[in-house]
C-alpha cells in the first residue's frame, strides 16, 4: 500500500504514552532513539477472506491478504518489527470445518508471525487437533499458564520466548483463560491450568533479572475486562497486579479498542493494554521509543483492515 493510504486508513490518532516512569523529555535527540513496532491481531476465529461489501457491520474489511500488504508496508518503514497473535485462530468459517486449521498456521507463516498464544477455541478440534496442525506453523506458540506435560503438546508450547531487534531485547510471554467450563473436558484432556498471576510474577522476574529485556509483552487470552464478575483475571486486572510488563497484548472478549488503555501497574507506573476486537477486521499497532539509555516511550492505534 501507499504510504497516503495507509495513513488514511489508520482508524485513530496515535497517543503518545510514558512508560515505565520516562518521557520523550529523556530523549536527546529524535534519530538517537530505536523504534520497536509491535504488531498484533486477536480471535481472527478462521477469517481468510474479507467481509463482503454487502456485511452490514463490517462491509469490505477484514482479510489476510489486505492484512499481509498492511504488514508489508510497516515492515519496509521498520524493519525493527514482531508480529503477534493473542489466540482464538481456530473456528468461525468453513475454512476451519473443512481444513481443521491447516490453511490459518500455513498463511500465518507466509505472513511471518513472530508468535501466538493458545485460546479455548483453538480446542475445538480437541488437543490432537491443534497438535496435528503445528507443522503448518513456522512459528512458536508461547503459553506459561497451560501445563501441557501429561498430553500430547508436552515441550510444543513454550512458555516465553525472547527476540533482539537493533539491539533491543524484547521477552514475550504467554497466558490463556481457564478452560474448565468453557471447553469440553475430552478436548483438553490432562492440560492443567495454572494461576496466571504467580505465573506472570515468575515469567515477570525471569524476563527482567534472568534474561535483562528492554521489553516485556504479555499475550493473554483472558479476556480484557469482566463488568459482572470484577474479580475475575482479565487483563486489567492483571496489569494492576503485576509490574515490569510494558504492554498486554489481549483477546477473548472481541474488544474493540481504539487505542491502547494506560493502566497503573503494581508499582504505580504506567503500562498499556490493546485487543483489536476479532475476525481480522483490525491490525493494532504500537512504537516503542527508547533512548540511549533505553528509556522507553509508546504511542499506538488500531489500523481498518
Amino acid at each position: 500500500m501507499k504510504r497516503r493510504q495507509f495513513i488514511q486508513q489508520t482508524s485513530a490518532s496515535a497517543a503518545l504514552v510514558t512508560v515505565g516512569g520516562f518521557g520523550l523529555s529523556s530523549f536527546s535527540t529524535a534519530e538517537k532513539s530505536k523504534k520497536i513496532t509491535i504488531l498484533h491481531t486477536n480471535d481472527v476465529h478462521s477469517h481468510i477472506d474479507p467481509f463482503g461489501p454487502e456485511d452490514g457491520r463490517n462491509p469490505n474489511q477484514g482479510g489476510v491478504a489486505r492484512r499481509a500488504s498492511l504488514i508489508d508496508s510497516i515492515r519496509q518503514e521498520n524493519p525493527n518489527t514482531l508480529l503477534l497473535d493473542a489466540g482464538d485462530i481456530f473456528q468461525g468459517t468453513p475454512y476451519f470445518n473443512y481444513y481443521g486449521g491447516e490453511l490459518e498456521f500455513k498463511l500465518m507463516s507466509m505472513l511471518k508471525y513472530d508468535g501466538a498464544t493458545i485460546g479455548n477455541h483453538d480446542f475445538d478440534n480437541g488437543i490432537d487437533g491443534l497438535f496435528a496442525q503445528l507443522p503448518h506453523a513456522k512459528f512458536d506458540f508461547i503459553s506459561a499458564n497451560y501445563d501441557f506435560s501429561n498430553t500430547i503438546m508436552d515441550g510444543l508450547a513454550k512458555p516465553y520466548k525472547t527476540f533482539t531487534k537493533n539491539g533491543i531485547k524484547i521477552g514475550v510471554f504467554g497466558l490463556g483463560i481457564e478452560l474448565a467450563g468453557l471447553v469440553d473436558k475430552n478436548m483438553y484432556k490432562e492440560t492443567v491450568y495454572l494461576d496466571p498471576i504467580e505465573i506472570t510474577q515468575d515469567m515477570t522476574r525471569i524476563l527482567k533479572e534472568d534474561e535483562k529485556c528492554d521489553l516485556i509483552i504479555c499475550l493473554s487470552h483472558m479476556g480484557y475486562n469482566y463488568k459482572n464478575n470484577p474479580e475475575k483475571i482479565s487483563d486489567l486486572v492483571l496489569a494492576s497486579k503485576s509490574k515490569n510488563i510494558d504492554l498486554i497484548i489481549g483477546g477473548h472478549t472481541h474488544t474493540f479498542l481504539s487505542k491502547p488503555t494506560i493502566v497503573k501497574n503494581s508499582l504505580g507506573k504506567n503500562m498499556l493494554v490493546n485487543q483489536v476486537g476479532c475476525y481480522g477486521i483490525n491490525l493494532g499497532k504500537i512504537d516503542f521509543y527508547f533512548d540511549k539509555e533505553k528509556n522507553v516511550t509508546s504511542e499506538g492505534n488500531s489500523i481498518i483492515v
